[in-house]
């Protein structure tokens, strides 16, 4: 493998999906307010936020290397790293690179914004840009700020971003959706560290399946699913999300389900894997069909 394919690798193509989805919420948000953004503003929100997401990705790579990390941990297809750098050593120096060139794009995006919106858009960028810098090495030895910075950056940062971006009200919709999202993104780093947490252990860190143990964590795992669909079940009922936004409890019998079977298999990494997939498929699909709701 060419130290080139080991940078794309390292970003984790795979899982960029879950930045536009949350960008797209925002869009929706907005379109829902009566403002359609003007297109090229709404396609510098959707390339910000995927470079925001391979920024994250990038760095995280290199640092779990250089600590060792990648050399310990038990990688599956949800959890674990790429596997680029042990198999490309050489491609180290590239990865930060990357990593550092891709968050220097995404401030320039920030940049033009802030020159458009002012002082409330540098506060949500700033915040952004301190989550994907200090994540991986300083953040992860901290139970509470591990289990909420993921969620917070594609929630609050994403989702209300977008909407400051593209000139839209920061409203009781935008409010929900930003804490469906920050629900969601914090279980899924949350039920993926389940299988890291022994190799995690060991450089220093620090999260709530270390603390608290497998079984207990897999309760929060279960808590945060359920409640993004009760808040949108409430908003719903109270006018905050149109009706059409019900569309995203489809999910709930599979998150449900794999809320009843984690516990049940914090041992076998073949059925972990299995909920492991299955909890991705119902973020995505909730958060997917939660944009399609706002915009019908």
């Amino acid at each position: 493998m060419s130290e080139t394919v080991a940078v794309v690798r390292a970003s984790r193509p795979n899982f960029l999906l879950l930045a536009p989805l949350c960008a797209g919420l925002g869009v929706a948000v907005a379109w829902q307010q009566g403002q359609p953004p003007e297109l090229i503003n709404t396609l510098l929100v959707f390339i910000g936020a995927i470079l925001a997401h391979a920024a994250v990705n990038l760095l995280n790579e290199y640092e779990d290397f250089v600590s060792g990390l990648d050399m310990i941990t038990r990688r599956t297809p949800f959890s674990g790293g790429s596997g680029a750098l042990p198999e490309v050593p050489s491609a180290a120096r590239r990865v930060l690179l990357a990593g550092l060139g891709t968050l220097g794009l995404v401030m320039a995006i920030g940049v033009y914004f802030l020159w458009l919106r002012g002082l409330p858009m540098f506060v949500l960028g700033a915040a952004g840009v301190v989550l994907v810098l200090t994540y991986t090495r300083w953040i992860t030895r901290s139970p509470l700020l591990c289990l909420l910075a993921p969620g917070i950056g594609f929630g609050p940062v994403m989702v209300l971003g977008t909407l400051i971006a593209l000139g839209a009200n920061l409203d009781a919709t935008a409010l929900v959706c930003a804490t469906v999202a920050l629900f969601l993104v914090s279980e899924l780093l949350l039920i993926n560290q389940i299988p890291d947490a022994e190799a995690d252990r060991e450089i220093g860190r620090r999260h709530l399946v270390i603390t608290l143990g497998p079984l207990r964590a897999s309760r929060v795992v279960a808590g945060l699913l359920l409640a993004s669909y009760g808040l949108i079940i409430l908003a719903a009922a109270t006018g905050a999300l149109p009706a059409w936004s019900l569309l995203a409890l489809l999910p709930l019998p599979a998150a449900l389900w794999l809320s009843w079977r984690l516990p049940t298999v914090l041992q076998n990494p073949d059925g972990l894997n299995r909920v492991l997939g299955a909890n991705v498929a119902v973020l995505l699909s909730t958060l997917a069909l939660l944009v399609t709701g706002l915009s019908l």
